[in-house]
């Protein structure tokens, strides 16, 4: 019989409320070691303070967090131990070389002088900053920084990672980069948690949870979550999006269109209909159609539903 992994990151039932506002809404989630967890969902979704209350910067309202065994804030200093933290924005000694942040990181976690200088050398090649060694900080691009950041928060062998918006404000070839380094990390053991806005990093996870207005919308494997849209999503291509849209909208079966790129995605409650009418009636308003095709559903496809969901609920 084969063990399931150890949980490394756990919260239950967590609640964050300032005034009136409950930034957070009642959030389960579970990270095990080889794990990586996405927390998705637009600016104001309560994201960054999830993280900042599992990291330890915030007390909960209610619920539970576990780090590594321990539970917050009780155990706080005990769970920093394992725990290694990613900011947003860039919060490292722009004054100090990418070695001298390295040392000084590992000096905050107790590290060992001796292992403090060749773990600075072991992520220096890890994250590819050896040339830069001697770089002030401020001076990197912010692809670098954002490596340069990640190599801090592992100086002390983190069990447990997390990362709020990392790749934020980088071009394609640094996050790229950046996911690979990530990779890296899973094959080690750790419990990694990242939270993003970018549907197309969402298939990188492990797992995906939706978030907005601080709750957890649905999550689960981002292959298993497409599985419900199967055969519903339709790709039109025109050049006149607008009318063509409009005309969609009107045909029963569709029950939503949106702007995906160049094209529109029609969701369907069945292909056949919208496939048989549309382009006689796109061709009657003057609409020329390039093409009307079923296409696989994207994570963005599923995340549109749920918020169409979550609005018919609460009665938008």
């Amino acid at each position: 019989m084969t063990m399931e992994p150890e949980i490394l990151l756990e919260t239950k039932d967590l609640v964050k409320t300032f005034g009136s506002l409950r930034a957070v809404d009642g959030l389960d989630l579970q990270v095990r070691a080889g794990e990586m967890v996405g927390l998705v969902g637009p600016d104001g979704a309560g994201k960054t303070t999830a993280i900042r209350l599992m990291v330890g910067a915030l007390e909960p309202t209610s619920g539970q967090i576990r780090v590594a065994g321990y539970e917050l804030p009780d155990q706080v200093e005990k769970a920093h131990e394992e725990l290694g933290y990613l900011a947003q924005r860039f919060s490292l000694y722009g004054d100090l070389t990418v070695r001298e942040n390295l040392e000084f990181f590992g000096e905050v976690f107790n590290v060992p002088m001796a292992e403090r200088r060749q773990r600075s050398q072991e992520l220096l090649r890890f994250a590819g900053l050896e040339e830069f060694a001697n770089r002030p900080a401020v001076a990197l691009s912010g692809g670098m920084q954002k490596k340069l950041g990640l190599a801090t928060a592992l100086v002390h062998r983190p069990k447990v990672l997390l990362l709020d918006e990392p790749t934020g404000g980088v071009d394609p070839v640094a996050r790229q980069e950046f996911w690979h380094l990530l990779i890296g990390l899973l094959r080690a053991g750790s419990a990694v948690l990242v939270s993003t806005p970018y549907m197309d990093e969402a298939m990188r996870f492990n797992r995906v949870i939706f978030m907005n207005h601080g709750r957890a919308l649905t999550q689960g494997a981002p292959r298993d979550l497409m599985k419900g849209l199967a055969g519903r999503i339709l790709e039109l291509a025109t050049e006149q999006s607008m009318a063509a849209r409009k005309i969609a909208m009107d045909d029963p079966d569709v029950e939503d269109v949106h702007t995906f790129g160049e094209y529109l995605h029609l969701r369907v409650r069945a292909p056949e209909g919208p496939l048989a009418r549309l382009p006689d009636r796109l061709s009657a308003a003057g609409v020329q159609l390039t093409h009307l095709n079923p296409v696989s559903p994207s994570l963005e496809d599923v995340f549109i539903q749920l918020l169409e969901r979550e609005e018919k609920n609460n009665g938008r």
